[in-house]
């Protein structure tokens, strides 16, 4: 059935470049923006670019070989080579402004040979390269170089004498800066460097709009304004070392302040130790990674948030900081709070048919179907985000305070059904997506738990729904095939299935967590749920490396595209989590270790998505070029696995922690400590034969069965 016929609610402009900054709401790369007015009962009309002006294709560079230091609002963004040449996306980025392009280094005329680059934090990377007076002495290098360079802006240079004279070496700087924003790196629109002046121990650049200064330590012996070029006469002794600190700032401003630095971070000091190597290495890059995409709401410091993602996604993205801080709840409510009252401001008031819709871009999902809205996802997320801290310990008084607006995404939710049962994706005549209905069913049984907690009216019309959807939901979106059936991916309008297998499917798996360690009723019934494992974890879902976002047999099979093939890391960590909570440990398993190879591939920072190619021996995984690395959603990603691993699932409100760990114990002993239920420690052991075992708990919590 179709929704009734409603004017369209939402802009869906022309692809833009990606907008950074605490307050951005950025669409990916290839994502059109769409922005919700923040009025109500107005209709819109579709932004529509005309015939005569196409929109040319941009040629993202790709991120995936870059180093990339984050700790935002800032991002270092450099090669291998240590060298910042202005190319690509080289260069340090503050609130989405590239302040510096170009930090060349030579020593006596020549530039260091690079031996080694790697990232010592998420914010910090280190390079190594050696040089030499000549040929004549041998290959031996005379003179190390270190740089350090840091997110904020801060790098580093040490030389060390590995000489058996003393060296006078002419060290030389070159430096330069267009302040381009980051859509402008990307798009190939930056324009030229920027003419610099000499500016107390360093350089100065100011476009009219934008200033960015550079200071030195110690002071250059020469400046020269036109080429950009500090200079320093070096003497070192055999075995001395002499370091020069740069710092690059906007005119004006101190020390960039992240909102990783603060006095106490969202997140809990996890920890885990495995039989399996690559355990604690994913956990402990997964903390990493979402430490530095923290942002502060900018009218609201004491609230923080995720962003999606570096380089291309530096801003809130609702949908995906909502399912970041619901991944994340093992290590505390704190991200959820934030997240969750950040995202209560935006929310659309009145009496309009959007009244409660939470403003999201839209998000191409493949050629088979049309963008959707993520303001509907995030909408249908915020209650079950909700009631699910509820359950890991977020306090009453912050959960009553989040409740009216809760109450908001409900109404909007039963608004958007009118007197029907399916929520239109994006809204009110898009196509009716399988994976909406789940995340409405799912919210209205979670919704209708947590109304029922602080007696509130709705829950029993919002139960009576879901039941409606359930009937209507299993005879309108299963395919019945000779090999089983499968879900449909989606109902056009007109009522038309189209019976592609992808990835949304394993959003019918994910069914909330209610009270007691239990979950809620799912869309699909049991036969239908084995079926649905068995496709899942079948050759032409499951790559090897990851869950696949389209079946390899499906016509339109891209193993890059992001919705038509490649591997989503959240959807994949979506799946072994419902797998593994429906029973079916195998395919969960495969799924799992399929991840954890693809994380040790990447070392241990698991990109956003990556190709869905086939696993082969002796084979790697295939980097998708616009992928962001690192990704929101892939470092809570793999908090969600190890919490799967250990099947915790609290309800504080009963004072109760029920365990139920996958039996099979794929990866053998596992131990994780230093998380949070009820705001206090909480640490646990799974043994090889998949028992589980509580080692620290808050004294009011008792093990549930």
């Amino acid at each position: 059935m179709s929704p009734p016929t409603r004017p369209p609610a939402f802009e869906a402009g022309p692809d833009r470049p990606p907008r950074h900054g605490p307050g951005a709401h950025p669409a990916g790369p290839a994502d059109p923006v769409a922005r919700h007015p923040q009025s109500t009962g107005a209709t819109y009309a579709p932004v529509r670019r005309p015939p005569s002006a196409p929109h040319p294709a941009a040629q993202l560079p790709s991120a995936h070989t870059a180093l990339i230091c984050v700790a935002l609002p800032a991002l270092a963004v450099s090669t291998e080579q240590g060298q910042l040449t202005g190319q690509g996306l080289e260069g340090v980025y503050l609130d989405g402004r590239r302040v510096l392009s170009r930090c060349r280094l030579r020593v006596a005329g020549r530039e260091p040979l690079a031996v080694q680059a790697r990232m010592v934090t998420a914010d910090r990377a280190h390079f190594v390269a050696t040089w030499r007076s000549s040929a004549d002495q041998g290959p031996d290098p005379d003179v190390v170089v270190e740089r350090t360079r840091h997110a904020d802006g801060t790098e580093r240079i040490t030389l060390r004498s590995a000489a058996r004279r003393p060296l006078r070496l002419p060290v030389e700087i070159a430096l330069g800066t267009d302040l381009a924003d980051m859509g402008a790196v990307a798009s190939g629109t930056a324009g030229p460097e920027l003419p610099a002046s000499v500016h107390d121990s360093g350089m100065r650049w100011s476009d009219g709009t934008a200033t960015s200064v550079l200071t030195a330590d110690p002071p250059p012996t020469d400046a020269l304004a036109s080429a950009g070029l500090l200079r320093w006469e070096i003497e070192l002794p055999p075995g001395a070392t002499r370091s020069v600190e740069l710092r690059v700032r906007p005119d004006g401003a101190g020390p960039v302040r992240t909102a990783a630095r603060g006095t106490t971070g969202p997140f809990a000091p996890a920890r885990a130790v495995s039989d399996d190597p690559r355990v604690a290495p994913l956990l402990r890059t997964s903390l990493a990674d979402l430490q530095a995409l923290l942002l502060r709401d900018p009218t609201h410091p004491g609230d923080v948030y995720v962003a999606a993602g570096a380089p291309w996604r530096c801003g809130m993205a609702p949908a995906e900081a909502l399912a970041t801080a619901r991944m994340a709840l093992p290590l505390g409510t704190r991200l959820a709070a934030g997240t969750m009252r950040a995202l209560a401001r935006t929310q659309l008031t009145g009496s309009g048919t959007l009244s409660g819709l939470i403003p999201g871009p839209r998000r191409h999902t493949g050629v088979l179907l049309p963008p959707s809205c993520t303001g509907v996802e995030a909408t249908l997320l915020f209650p079950v985000l909700l009631a699910e801290a509820r359950r890991w310990g977020l306090p009453e008084q912050e959960t009553e305070e989040l409740l009216p607006a809760a109450e908001n995404c409900l109404r909007w939710l039963r608004t958007a059904t009118g007197s029907g049962a399916y929520v239109a994706d994006p809204f009110p005549d898009g196509p009716l997506r399988c994976e909406t209905q789940a995340h409405a069913h799912r919210a209205a049984l979670l919704g209708a738990d947590l109304l029922d907690a602080y007696d509130r009216p709705g829950g029993a019309g919002l139960r009576q729904w879901a039941q409606e959807l359930r009937t209507v939901f299993r005879d309108d979106f299963w395919i019945d095939d000779r090999a089983g059936g499968r879900p449909a991916a989606a109902r056009t309008a007109d009522g038309r299935p189209l019976p592609h297998l992808g990835a949304g499917s394993v959003h019918l798996l994910d069914l909330g967590l209610l009270g007691s360690g239990g979950f809620a009723e799912g869309l699909l019934d049991k036969v239908r749920t084995e079926q649905l494992a068995r496709l899942l974890g079948g050759p032409a879902m499951d790559s090897g490396w990851g869950l696949r976002s389209l079946g390899a047999k499906e016509a339109v099979y891209n193993p890059f595209g992001h919705h038509a093939g490649a591997v989503r890391v959240h959807e994949t960590a979506v799946a072994v989590a419902g797998l593994a909570a429906a029973g079916y440990d195998k395919e969960a398993a495969s799924l799992l270790r399929g991840l954890l190879s693809a994380s040790d591939a990447f070392g241990g920072r698991l990109p956003e998505m990556y190709a869905g190619e086939e696993r082969t021996a002796g084979g790697l995984p295939v980097p998708h070029p616009a992928a962001c690395r690192p990704a929101a959603t892939a470092a809570a990603a793999g908090v969600l696995l190890l919490n799967t691993l250990a099947g915790v699932r609290p309800d504080v409100p009963a004072g109760t922690v029920a365990l139920r760990p996958i039996r099979s114990a794929p990866l053998g002993e596992i131990g994780l400590t230093g998380l949070r239920v009820a705001g206090a420690p909480f640490s646990v052991r799974i043994g090889r034969l998949g028992l589980a075992m509580v080692e620290e708990a808050a004294e009011e919590l008792q093990l549930g069965i």
